[in-house]
């Protein structure tokens, strides 16, 4: 009796998707996991083990926050998510189990200290069985070594395409003779088969043969597998100048930093302003009048709260006189609400009554909603209470931002092949700005130094955008550290209550105009409170106008970067599929298709030579093919209207524990030793992408 395992993947979700967990090394026992548990208005980053499917299509459809595409081990969905205590405890009760506190919300400071302290100091199947013998077709088998052990992954396809129930098993042997076999789980995206797969298994040795067996009774041809990713840089010369960044770094700190290296290396480098600014790191100013608990009326501001709204007074008063109207005044920063009363003196205004004056007679100033459970109740007499932006961030300006990014280069004219790499579009993801900057600064200062870095200067012209949303990391920073999206508040009515101020924003790469929610493209959501919302309509937002206008501006450039984390992935388009037939943006060129794929080997290859980390073969290819369907993301505005070769790191990869046989997850913002590993290995990718470009360039010159 075979044992079903089975995950499909959920394509048209609207929230975020993350990493990976692993089969257990044959043959070594797990020890058995502690019990995980939160307590319950605490909130983390948790890898789960879910019941079933269906558990995990509840948590789709209510809009849980997830990271990446979720697994699947013996058949049930691993998936890591944003969780309270409540949530955590609700799911186990239904079956589920917690396998990692990947990050805890309060990690966040924590961890900024921490990093200041340091400071000081793929082909697709489509084919049917025939004769109920189905047969198997290896898509991938490549092995690769990393700190001292040895891995094996592999993809099969059968061609019984429409049996969830088909097992397949995968066979290994090594030149000396020791063999092993590990289970293989199907992968259905959008309703649609694609593959069985397994993350990497760790094998004795160099593996040299491969084969497949089905429980239908197919078997593949051996295959040997490849050696991934078989690419390496060439070596750094001695006093080769790296290592550049000692702390986790705010928008602030990189404002900084931009301003020094503007500085430093005059005739290197240009600091360009881009165009749109941002809102800034503010918001409307805004309180409860009343008890949410009761009946109360959200009361906010229509300006922001710097500007002069933070501590404005609201409130209701009982007039103490029969049939009296209800009355709003505002004066000497006091908003009052006089109750309206009947002929007995009993006030009669109801929170609707009262929501419905304020926007009626003072809606040039502020705004007004009934809390969600609060319609039609009687409006206590209540206040004063006082508005405020809720914003911790003392020493962040409260002015509109100018997003800035560096152009280095001996020839900034145009003249030159350009790379664009860019980062933080999401706020969370914290270590990403430091792969670029690091990046920059090693560019800079081996020109110098380095006969190799000042070649590649002199042919190539490099731009760099630290932080494309530092609104939205300004409040990971200061405020919520989970925060994914911008600042702007697009929500209306009842979903602007404060209790979702951590859920406000728009995801700035689902922001973008080719394969957008707007036509007809899934993996964004219409939902303002969604973490992936795309916004009012494609670009509405500066922080994408700001990466497209760029691009736009300077033709020059042929190749982009998106810095992403976390889970270790290596992407470019297509990013996107409608649901209906799974049908993807248009695919490249056979042509193309090649320099994506012998440019990422060699990208890896670079990852890697820092400390050994590797991105795993099945992470790397197209977006729809190896994570899931994002929506308006900007690597395809890059790649289909302005003809760039874009792609997409998500930095912090797995990491192995030999302990436990698993996977384990760094998540957004991991201990600053580890994001420093990945500011150093990534930016090593990002200085081997732009060898990549000059020698594209030598065979295409760019023509003026």
């Amino acid at each position: 009796m075979f044992v079903r395992r089975r995950w499909t993947a959920l394509a048209a979700t609207s929230i975020l998707i993350t990493a990976a967990l692993s089969h257990p090394d044959p043959g070594v026992a797990a020890p058995a996991a502690p019990t995980i548990t939160l307590a319950p208005t605490e909130t983390a980053l948790v890898r789960v083990r879910l019941a079933d499917q269906g558990q995990l299509d509840r948590l789709v459809a209510g809009g849980a926050d997830l990271a990446n595409r979720p697994r699947s081990r013996d058949g049930r969905p691993v998936a890591d998510l944003v969780l309270s205590g409540r949530q955590l405890a609700d799911l186990t009760r239904q079956g589920a189990s917690a396998v990692q506190v990947v990050q805890r919300a309060d990690d966040g400071a924590r961890r900024l200290a921490e990093s200041v302290r340091a400071a000081e100091a793929r082909t697709r199947g489509g084919l049917r069985a025939a004769d109920g013998v189905d047969t198997l077709q290896f898509l991938q088998a490549y092995w690769w070594t990393t700190g001292g052990r040895t891995f094996l992954q592999a993809q099969v396809a059968t061609t019984a395409t429409d049996d969830p129930d088909v097992e397949i098993t995968v066979n290994w042997r090594t030149a000396d003779g020791a063999a092993g076999s590990f289970p293989l789980y199907r992968f259905e995206d959008s309703g649609e088969y694609q593959y069985h797969y397994a993350l990497p298994q760790p094998v004795p040795a160099r593996p040299v043969q491969l084969t497949a067996t089905s429980s239908l009774g197919g078997t593949s041809r051996p295959v040997t597998p490849a050696l991934w990713p078989n690419a390496a840089p060439p070596p750094q010369p001695a006093g080769y100048q790296k290592d550049f960044i000692d702390a986790y770094l705010t928008p602030v700190d990189i404002k900084a930093r931009i301003a020094r290296l503007g500085r430093q290396y005059r005739d290197l480098v240009d600091v360009i302003d881009l165009p749109n600014r941002t809102q800034g790191y503010r918001r409307t100013a805004a309180a409860y009048l009343g008890d949410p608990a009761a009946a109360a009326v959200v009361v906010e501001s229509v300006r922001f709260g710097d500007q002069g709204m933070n501590g404005v007074q609201v409130r209701t008063v009982d007039p103490g006189r029969a049939n009296r109207p209800l009355t709003v005044r505002y004066r000497d920063r006091v908003l009052t609400v006089s109750l309206a009363t009947d002929v007995a003196g009993k006030v009669t205004s109801s929170t609707d009554d009262v929501a419905a004056a304020i926007n009626a007679r003072q809606g040039a100033r502020f705004r007004a909603t009934v809390e969600d459970v609060s319609a039609g109740l009687p409006m206590p007499v209540a206040g004063p209470v006082r508005l405020d932006d809720g914003l911790q961030g003392t020493e962040v300006p409260a002015r509109p931002w100018t997003v800035q990014a560096l152009r280095i280069g001996r020839h900034r004219d145009g003249s030159r092949v350009g790379v664009l790499a860019y980062s933080q579009e999401h706020a969370r993801e914290w270590a990403t700005p430091l792969v670029t900057l690091e990046f920059a600064e090693r560019l800079l200062a081996n020109a110098r130094t380095d006969a190799a870095t000042r070649q590649l200067l002199e042919q190539v012209d490099v731009f760099v955008i630290p932080t494309v949303n530092p609104d939205g990391a300004n409040y990971s920073f200061h405020d919520y550290n989970f925060q994914r999206k911008n600042l702007v508040n697009h929500c209306a009515g009842t979903a602007r209550d404060p209790k979702y101020r951590t859920s406000w924003g728009v995801d700035v790469n689902r922001n973008y105009t080719v394969g957008s929610l707007f036509d007809g493209y899934v993996g964004a959501s219409a939902n303002c409170l969604s973490g992936n919302y795309a916004g009012t309509a494609e670009l509405s937002e500066a922080e994408s106008r700001n990466v497209i206008d760029l691009a736009k501006a300077h033709p020059n450039i042929r190749f982009a970067m998106n810095v992403h984390s976390y889970g270790g992935y290596f992407m470019w388009p297509p990013g996107a599929y409608k649901a209906d037939g799974r049908v993807t943006l248009p695919r490249p060129s056979i042509d193309e298709s090649t320099l994506f794929l012998a440019s990422a080997r060699r990208i890896v290859g670079a990852i890697a030579a820092e400390r050994g980390t590797v991105t795993w073969p099945s992470q790397t290819g197209p977006v729809a093919d190896v994570l899931y369907s994002a929506a308006g993301n900007s690597a395809d505005q890059l790649y289909y209207e302005l003809g760039i070769f874009a792609w997409d790191f998500e930095v912090g990869n797995d990491r192995w524990n030999e302990a436990t046989g698993q996977w384990e997850g760094v998540g957004f913002q991991p201990p600053f030793d580890e994001a420093h590993g990945e500011s150093q290995e990534y930016a090593g990718g990002l200085v081997e992408l732009v060898r990549v470009a000059r020698d594209y360039a030598a065979r295409n010159p760019v023509r003026r």
